[in-house]
């Protein structure tokens, strides 16, 4: 783990896990860059928390998920969650996985397995299994590729828009209801795209972000279970 760098966000939640109260702050620092678990071992023992301590709260932190996702003019367009799990997946659980995935889903996906690589896909959502430092990592990820391209679209169109009433002005032509009428369109048609974008993708990353979140804590909880009672 000396090589992974954690943010601001969660810098926070580890020292919220170690200290078990409320979240502390961290004060200036580097949230671009992150700090690696050396530094925020450094900034525990300040405030009284063991190195140990920190180092099982952010094995807990990569446990429960690291969020990773995509923005367009602003508007969610991908959500994923990468979770390590710090042992390897079994034939067993990887078949529960999928069957979760199903019914979460509500859809039958394609399974695919090559050498230590496993993954289901259905559309732009994808599961992958890969080998990752002390065990299986599982990422999760989905584009909601409909309404990215309906904000792309929708900026472009309203930034035509835009362009072609400036133009219309510059030529005097504002009093021509033909050119008004046209490039009004074009922007109308922009701007609406765009709120349909506004509306739909907020709760759209929402529920699937949770629906990420709730399979990784069933898959974490039986992965514990196994590492507890290894017996079939």
């Amino acid at each position: 783990m000396s090589d992974r760098r954690y943010s601001r966000d969660e810098a926070d939640a580890i020292f919220a896990r170690a200290a078990q109260a409320e979240e502390r702050g961290l004060g200036p620092g580097a949230p671009g860059e992150g700090m690696t678990l050396a530094e925020l071992q450094e900034i525990g023992r300040e405030v009284g928390l063991s190195p140990e301590v920190v180092a099982r709260s952010a094995v807990a932190l990569d446990q429960s998920g690291r969020p990773t996702g995509r923005r367009i003019l602003g508007f969610p367009i991908q959500v994923g969650l990468n979770v390590s799990l710090g042992r390897h997946l079994t034939d067993d659980e990887w078949e529960r996985l999928v069957v979760d995935l199903r019914a979460t889903f509500d859809a039958r996906g394609v399974v695919r397995q090559d050498g230590n690589l496993r993954q289901w896909t259905n559309g732009n959502l994808q599961v992958l299994v890969e080998p990752g430092e002390g065990g299986h990592r599982v990422r999760m990820r989905t584009t909601n590729g409909l309404s990215r391209n309906m904000a792309a679209s929708g900026a472009a169109m309203l930034g035509a828009g835009i362009v072609m009433i400036l133009a219309t002005a510059a030529g005097g032509a504002m009093a021509n209801p033909a050119s008004l009428m046209s490039t009004a369109v074009v922007a109308l048609v922009g701007t609406g795209m765009l709120g349909g974008a506004a509306l739909r993708l907020p709760g759209w990353a929402a529920l699937r972000r949770q629906q990420m979140e709730a399979i990784a804590g069933r898959l974490v909880q039986r992965s514990g279970a196994a590492a507890r009672d290894p017996t079939p």
